[in-house]
């Protein structure tokens, strides 16, 4: 389903804050908060995004929790208005320590009901690279929030990302084949690989970037919640990775990225793709 892509895409390149745009992928570079508006209602089919987690990390501010969570409802809010009908919103967080609460609360206990979106579920994506703990169990999981705008109407292609690694492939009952031939419903933990750094154990897709997405995780939202053609949009765009896999998958992306660094990065990322794609996006 493609709602008012061409919209979408006409008030991105049009805005005075485009720092790259050609026919797939606008990127506009400012203030989530400020840009979002400059996007028609309901013009956006799929967000996805991973926005700062409040942990210090070298290109977020330092917020007290009410003040985190105010902001995140103000840009949350305005997601849910540029969403289509029947779209959807892919939200990743991971913890904020509370300190004299506790040690890591996962944010999406605090984050989950802040606007009107209807939650699907949360899925857990589970790695295996992470912190090692001493006196906790080593954290090895982030959470998505899966909301959708409307309950009874949203995408959700299911053939798509399924689970082809099927114990028993040839079950059969009463003569009828038991399991779907094209694999098993992935279900509610999906475990993908971290985008790792370090001499000799740095990942393929690594960027500069501390905080990247995998695309191979990216890429499963985006076929699950988003027909060829839709548009994509990542108020938080750092390193690209939304804008890539848009690319690769046939979609079109509009992002946002506070930082001139990271913004360069994400071109530069999204243009080594496009070349290497030779022709096929958007087929």
């Amino acid at each position: 389903m493609v709602s008012v892509v061409d919209d979408a895409f006409e008030a991105a390149r049009l805005s005075p804050s485009v720092h790259f745009a050609d026919e797939h992928f606008v990127l506009l570079r400012g203030d989530c908060l400020e840009l979002l508006r400059e996007l028609p209602t309901a013009s956006v089919d799929l967000t996805v995004t991973s926005p700062p987690y409040n942990i210090g990390k070298s290109y977020e501010s330092a917020r007290t929790l009410e003040d985190y969570v105010d902001w995140s409802e103000r840009w949350m809010r305005l997601v849910h208005a540029v969403t289509a009908a029947a779209g959807a919103f892919w939200l990743n967080v991971g913890y904020t320590p509370l300190h004299q609460s506790g040690k890591a609360v996962p944010l999406p206990y605090l984050l989950w009901n802040l606007t009107d979106f209807y939650l699907i579920q949360e899925v857990v994506w589970n790695y295996g690279a992470g912190v090692a703990g001493r006196r906790f169990l080593s954290p090895r999981n982030e959470k998505f929030l899966w909301f959708v705008k409307n309950a009874d109407d949203y995408v959700f292609n299911l053939d798509a990302i399924r689970d082809p690694d099927v114990k028993y492939p040839r079950q059969y009952k009463n003569g009828r084949l038991k399991v779907n031939p094209l694999g098993k419903n992935p279900t509610d933990v999906w475990q993908f690989a971290k985008v790792t750094s370090g001499y000799q154990r740095s990942s393929a897709e690594r960027t500069p970037h501390p905080a990247q997405f995998p695309e191979a995780l990216i890429e499963r939202v985006v076929l699950a919640s988003s027909e060829k053609n839709a548009v994509l949009l990542d108020p938080f765009s750092g390193s690209g990775t939304t804008a890539v896999v848009a690319a690769k998958t046939g979609r079109r992306s509009i992002g946002i990225e506070i930082s001139g660094e990271y913004c360069d990065l994400a071109v530069s990322r999204y243009l080594a793709k496009k070349e290497s794609l030779s022709g096929l996006l958007l087929q």
